[in-house]
């Protein structure tokens, strides 16, 4: 299970070390891809295959369900931990989350996202200034 949320750098050539938490959960490969919201998705292997077998199942007839596997598959790369525990995040998907030097890797559970450190501050006191209205439409979901 990821959680937390941990601030770090990318280099010069696109590495991104990993907090130590989560790297054995990452050793037997992971994948990265666009995600929502304009920041990038990190699966571990096995979340993966999940989500994927699932995105292929969608109706190849519907235009949004052609759109958003597009998004996920399309914009996938398979990533390896080297033995500093980082990974290579490739410049296209960095262009996509518009990722400067720092970057927040927060846990979701069963996937990280990774954000640009000004984006993901944004994005949080927005989401915090909402939360009420948030917990009240969740609530009526039964969450």
């Amino acid at each position: 299970m990821f959680i937390g949320e941990y601030q770090h750098s990318i280099d010069e050539k696109g590495r991104l070390a990993i907090p130590v938490k989560f790297r054995a959960k990452l050793s037997g490969g992971a994948v990265v891809t666009r995600g929502l919201d304009r920041c990038l998705f990190l699966y571990p292997m096995d979340a993966w295959n999940a989500l994927a077998e699932k995105l292929v199942k969608l109706p190849i007839s519907q235009s949004k369900s052609r759109a958003f596997s597009r998004l996920m598959l399309a914009g996938a790369m398979d990533v390896t931990l080297d033995r500093q525990g980082r990974i290579i995040l490739p410049e296209y998907l960095r262009e996509y989350a518009d990722t400067n030097k720092k970057v927040v890797v927060a846990g979701l559970y069963d996937r990280l996202e990774i954000w640009d450190e000004a984006a993901w501050k944004k994005y949080k006191t927005a989401t915090e200034q909402e939360s009420n209205e948030i917990a009240e439409t969740l609530g009526e979901l039964g969450v």
